[in-house]
């Protein structure tokens, strides 16, 4: 019972993996599952048996909930760019709250400063110096692997992403989104689904066209369980001796990423910076307020996951007054 229980939560985690903005560690803490998966992996020969049955069927639900809504997500991506960045963006922000917590009570250093300024840094230069796939509005056809250099950067992709995505509160698909690489990997996942389909219908031709994404999907996923094992034990480490300023760099890559999600993401968007070459109207006045909306609902969404954010304890509040009435 309890590995379909693991299962069902592993598939939540999956869906969250996929939007960006939406850390599939944090909705790992919400099901109660995070500290588990740090310790199994990162003590896995230990008990490599007792570790096999834990995380095997959260790791299957989460390619099970990833295959469901990945089509969906991008098709949101392409069709509705400006809105869905901005949601994405405040998905990002209500993960801020989570950061300062864990600094309450912690002794600052001006130092500190300094990294924050250096892991933002380093989220804009990877995300201006690369080739930014992210808030086109067009799906990247190249679903595949073109060569060395493409396979390198995918490797490089599924290592960095799933690595930081171990930290609770940073979203691997916004990193993937930063090095331009989130609507190639994750329209690979759509093209196996679609392969399989092909195959069930018979459509052999169609099913061998796309079979050709089934490489990029490995290169990925060998570079995300290498980056999800080699840093989950060092993440680890770092949680528990130099919590502190691990917290002020996720915060300076959270500021980075807000600044590439809307760059690369909204200002892309034709319809959102024509808006802004004529005069103000009605209808741009109700685009913009759509967008504050969206900002805010991708906030309370994300702290409505972080199961120890205030929104979050005062719903429980609520919750068990109801039950008790």
């Amino acid at each position: 019972m309890t590995q379909i229980i693991n299962f069902v939560k592993g598939i939540f985690i999956g869906i969250a993996v996929v939007i960006p903005g939406l850390s599939g560690s944090i909705f790992a803490v919400v099901v109660g599952l995070y500290e588990k998966m740090i310790h199994a992996v990162s003590d896995f020969r230990k008990n490599i048996k007792k570790n096999i049955l834990f995380l095997l069927p959260i790791v299957l639900g989460a390619v099970v909930g990833i295959l469901l809504s990945t089509k969906l997500i991008l098709m949101l991506c392409e069709t509705y760019t400006q809105q869905a960045y901005f949601f994405f963006i405040g998905l990002v922000l209500g993960s801020i709250p989570l950061v300062l917590r864990k600094l309450k009570g912690k002794k600052f250093h001006p130092a500190y400063l300094l990294i924050t300024l250096f892991s933002m840094g380093l989220i804009l230069l990877m995300g201006f110096f690369s080739n930014a796939d992210a808030g086109e509005g067009a799906v990247n056809t190249a679903y595949y692997l073109t060569g060395l250099k493409d396979t390198v950067l995918i490797l490089f992709s599924g290592f960095l992403s799933c690595a930081l995505m171990s930290i609770p509160g940073v979203s691997g698909s916004v990193t993937l989104m930063v090095l331009g690489q989130y609507n190639k990997v994750y329209g690979a996942v759509s093209e196996c689904t679609d392969m399989l389909k092909y195959l069930i219908s018979g459509e052999f031709d169609r099913a061998w066209e796309s079979s050709r994404s089934i490489w990029l999907v490995l290169a990925f996923a060998i570079g995300g369980i290498a980056g999800f094992i080699l840093i989950s034990k060092l993440i680890a480490k770092l949680l528990a001796k130099f919590e502190a300023q691990t917290y002020y760099g996720v915060g300076g890559m959270i500021l980075g990423a807000i600044i590439i999600l809307f760059v690369q993401g909204v200002m892309t968007d034709q319809k959102f910076t024509s808006a802004f070459q004529g005069s103000m109207t009605a209808g741009i006045l109700g685009m913009l307020v759509l967008d504050l909306v969206l900002i805010a609902v991708g906030v309370v969404c994300t702290l409505f996951l972080d199961d120890d954010s205030e929104l979050a304890q005062r719903a429980k509040k609520k919750g068990v007054q109801k039950h008790e009435e």
